[in-house]
């Protein structure tokens, strides 16, 4: 708590994934009362843990490996640890196998990652990523903040001149080898973008600076247990969570009601009815989304038979080959094609978390991306490149689970087409995320708040929209 007396003011947080959460937890610590309103019967949004597939297989949902999350400058001051979120960390954060039979590694330290690249790019590699990792503490709150004056503007400025790039172009030009290309393409590839992009370099930057800095770790139990373990949290500042309640109107609410909608722009729309004047209105119509997923779970009979027996010590594995095969991907599933050879993100988080599996059994998780809308079954394709990287790998299904971008929408409506980053992340609408302003999360109703991945920073499992948004909110209320 902060010490301020508690506010007459009401609070209501419309969703529950980690934005939402942030959200509310920010308003209780500040002193209004809160209430969250989930439209499941379960808290989390993106970070849910079910069992998809077979009795005991536990699978993440959406999102499972939580680099931004272990490193939070929010979930890292909240004693989360106290409500049941443990991190594992793997040996190494990330491995990206080559059809050779060996794979790049993004390991914990920088060294360690330059020896499993090309030799002639050893140094390259520690020259780009070096001065990243040393400042990273005096950027990364700037980099999850909403646009402004940086605090540092030097060290801000020698990001920028990478960060703005391509990441075709940064990794093309700071690179000879083939091994550190691509692996640097798949870290860029995140970003949902084609490679060839202005801005696709910062996703790769960020990624990679955060493998040395915090590794890419899994929370014990499943992703689920982030969202309970902040809304334990939340619970104990006093606040309360009500599932099983959809908000369709804001005029369900009582007159001065303050409320933050963990949504998207169309949700927004939809709620809100007419609180909002036809300019902001019009703003909001023309926010964009982006390429949807295709995901798999997968109950195994044992580990993923990697061809490159690095891939074991990570618990996220790139799945693309070459840096031209990954920009290719990505480039074909933005002018709506369904790629043959996709890039596909794997997670194998029982190899670090027995209590994901039964014993002697293991889980998958993967996807790729597909354009928004896609009704295309992409299983025999992602299959196929797990079968070129880990042959055998069929043999070990005993049961699968897929979702298509419509079951993700149905699913959680802000995964609007499939996406599930809440938006398009290119330069200019995270500039105008969801439109242009000084204060993003404000809406023309000053009792009305966006706190979703819609707006800075944008989309990953942070919580940083959400506390944005309450901190907002919260200098509203104060007169500030």
């Amino acid at each position: 708590m902060t010490g301020r007396q508690p506010s007459e003011k009401e609070v209501v947080v419309v969703g529950s994934g980690p934005n939402g959460l942030a959200a509310a937890i920010e308003m209780a610590r500040g002193g209004f009362p809160v209430t969250l309103l989930e439209a499941a019967e379960t808290v989390g949004g993106g970070t849910r843990t079910e069992q998809l597939t077979l009795p005991g297989y536990l699978h993440d949902i959406c999102s499972a490996i939580h680099p931004l999350g272990a490193w939070s400058p929010f979930f890292s001051q909240l004693p989360l640890e106290q409500h049941g979120l443990r991190w594992i960390h793997p040996p190494a954060s990330l491995a990206h196998p080559f059809d050779d039979g060996s794979a790049a590694l993004l390991e914990r330290e920088i060294p360690a990652t330059a020896e499993s690249l090309d030799p002639q790019d050893a140094r390259a590699y520690a020259g780009l990523l070096a001065p990243l990792v040393q400042s990273w503490q005096q950027i990364a709150p700037e980099l999850l903040a909403p646009i402004g004056f940086p605090g540092h503007p030097l060290l801000m400025a020698r990001f920028g001149l990478h960060a703005l790039r391509s990441a075709r172009g940064l990794a093309a030009g700071s690179f000879k080898g083939e091994r550190a290309r691509a692996l640097f393409a798949g870290l860029s590839a995140h970003s949902f973008l084609p490679l060839e992009k202005a801005g696709t370099a910062a996703f790769g930057l960020i990624l990679a600076t955060l493998g040395h800095v915090t590794g890419w770790p899994v929370a014990a139990g499943g992703s689920g247990r982030i969202s309970q373990a902040l809304a334990g949290y939340l619970i104990s500042l006093g606040g309360k969570i009500v599932t099983g309640s959809p908000v369709a109107t804001l005029e369900q609410f009582p007159a001065g009601t303050v409320v933050l909608l963990d949504v998207t722009p169309r949700q927004l729309l939809s709620i809100a009815g007419n609180r909002f004047d036809a300019r902001y209105r019009r703003r909001l119509s023309a926010y964009r989304y982006g390429p949807g997923v295709f995901k798999i779970d997968w109950a195994l009979a044992g580990p993923i038979p990697w061809r490159a027996a690095a891939c074991g010590r990570a618990a996220t594995v790139h799945l693309g080959g070459t840096m031209e095969e990954i920009a290719a991907s990505e480039g074909e599933v933005w002018r709506e094609v369904h790629p043959e050879r996709p890039f596909v993100l794997v997670a194998q988080q029982s190899l670090f978390d027995p209590s994901r599996a039964p014993e002697g059994g293991e889980t998958g998780w993967a996807y790729c991306h597909v354009p928004n809308g896609s009704r295309v079954d992409m299983t025999r394709r992602i299959e196929a490149q797990m079968e070129r990287f880990a042959p055998g790998f069929r043999d070990l299904i005993l049961a699968r689970h897929v979702r298509d971008t419509a079951g993700y929408q149905a699913y959680n409506r802000n995964f609007v087409g499939g996406d599930i980053n809440g938006g398009v992340q290119d330069l200019h609408q995270i500039l105008v995320r969801p439109v242009a302003g000084r204060r993003p999360y404000a809406t023309p109703d000053r009792d009305v708040y966006i706190c979703s991945s819609s707006t800075p920073p944008g989309g990953g499992v942070h919580g940083m929209c959400g506390y944005h948004a309450a901190r907002c909110a919260i200098e509203t209320l104060s007169g500030k």
